[in-house]
């Protein structure tokens, strides 16, 4: 069985996409198959990866409302081993019709369980509306990434709140796999003092990686790379190569 993991905070700027994918991307360099499913309609995932969104074929949205084979919509990437389920703009209408669709919250689910890789990151939209529903009913595992900010405490309670709705009404085996710091930057205390809350609030639920702010790494997307392919040698590959073996222990270990 495939680890599901929904990669989910519904404040945007957050590193969610550049997480899902440069995981995903170290993951399959070790060998793993590996799926990244783009369920936001910005297609981030999806550009990020070299495809462009506006020439694609069959999309996650297609599958969704069966217009199209699932196995039509999966494209292969530049990495061996790795997978991407793209999204685009159509999938915004997603929202609005799933909600005459019944058993609406199970859609996403339906369609990743026919697939056989061994991690699935369903990168998710910067909102809590059935997209993300869909996603957490689909997933396994749930990952947070929290940016060092100030505000970055703001909103986390609504999210952990939905996961436990979810969890009692839909997934009751949906684990919460930690929270990731992104755009760390050790030059400010403001940084340390996020961290030193989130370790209150979270124990080891904390990743012990902590992924900084790069210019790589910001760089990387629209070269349409994964930043290992962009540039290994930076802090930021290093930081999620770390991050990637640290996730593989959690769930392996």
């Amino acid at each position: 069985m495939a680890n599901i993991i929904a990669v989910l905070n519904q404040k945007g700027g957050v590193g969610k996409t550049t997480t899902a994918v440069n995981v995903a991307a170290y993951l399959a360099r070790d060998g793993y198959s590996v799926l990244v499913c783009d369920a936001d309609p910005q297609g981030n995932s999806t550009s990020g990866l070299g495809f462009d969104k506006n020439n694609l074929g069959s999309t996650l949205y297609d599958v969704l409302f069966s217009h199209s084979e699932l196995d039509k919509a999966i494209h292969v990437t530049n990495i061996k081993n790795f997978y991407l389920l793209p999204a685009n703009a159509n999938l915004a209408g997603a929202e609005v019709e799933l909600v005459s669709t019944p058993g609406r919250e199970l859609q996403l689910k339906k369609i990743l369980e026919q697939l056989d890789f061994n991690y699935i990151f369903i990168d998710c939209p910067p909102s809590l509306g059935l997209l993300s529903v869909n996603a957490l009913v689909a997933a396994t595992d749930v990952l947070i990434p929290v940016q060092s900010e100030y505000y970055a405490m703001e909103g986390l309670s609504q999210l952990l709140t939905t996961i436990g709705q979810v969890r009692q009404a839909l997934n009751p085996s949906l684990n919460l796999l930690g929270v990731v710091i992104t755009l760390y930057d050790n030059r400010t205390s403001l940084s340390d003092q996020v961290k030193n809350e989130l370790e209150r609030h979270f124990g080891d639920k904390l990743f012990n990686t902590m992924i900084p702010r790069n210019i790589r790494l910001a760089e990387a997307p629209s070269f349409g790379k994964s930043i290992h392919e962009h540039d290994k040698w930076s802090k930021g590959a290093q930081a999620y190569e770390a991050l990637a073996k640290e996730l593989e222990n959690k769930l392996n270990g």
